[in-house]
């Protein structure tokens, strides 16, 4: 079974109150679509800094966040991750406001994930970015999670 981490846009877009924007509500249509009827055919994996994240704001929203995460396993924090996230921040001209975003990405890394489930498309299911950090983690023999979309991760039953 593949083994997928779940980055904080998941359970906010699967939570959030449908939004008018129409892009950024397909994408939550979208995500409850794949957590009904995809979620069971793949290993669950949070970390700490996803946690942190999704407690911040509404606390009733933040609260059924992390319910919906309860039956997950969650990646622990240690000092290979610190230190990937400095090289990353010395080597991919990462912006330094979004380094929680190279936590999930080393974190994912670390574990050897197979995805990385995501709706950050700025800054993680970026083509660019996605690039780069593949090209970096081939060259330190570091696997590479497939950082993509609920709708890129559809799997036929």
């Amino acid at each position: 079974m593949y083994r997928v981490y779940i980055e904080t846009t998941i359970p906010s877009y699967l939570l959030s109150k449908p939004n008018r924007d129409i892009i950024l509500l397909t994408h939550q249509e979208i995500t409850k679509i794949w957590w009904e009827t995809q979620k069971s055919n793949y290993e669950l994996y949070i970390s700490e800094y996803v946690i942190q994240e999704i407690i911040r704001g509404d606390s009733s929203l933040s609260k059924k966040r992390v319910e919906i995460l309860n039956d997950m396993t969650i990646l622990e924090h240690n000092n290979f991750i610190e230190n990937l996230v400095r090289t990353y921040l010395e080597n991919l001209n990462f912006p330094v406001k979004a380094i929680i975003d190279l936590f999930h990405i080393a974190c994912s890394v670390y574990y050897e994930m197979d995805y990385l489930l995501t709706w950050n498309c700025k800054h993680l299911a970026n083509a660019h970015f996605k690039s780069k950090l593949l090209k970096f983690n081939n060259t330190s023999g570091l696997k590479t999670p497939e950082i993509c979309t609920p709708e890129q991760l559809i799997m036929e039953v």
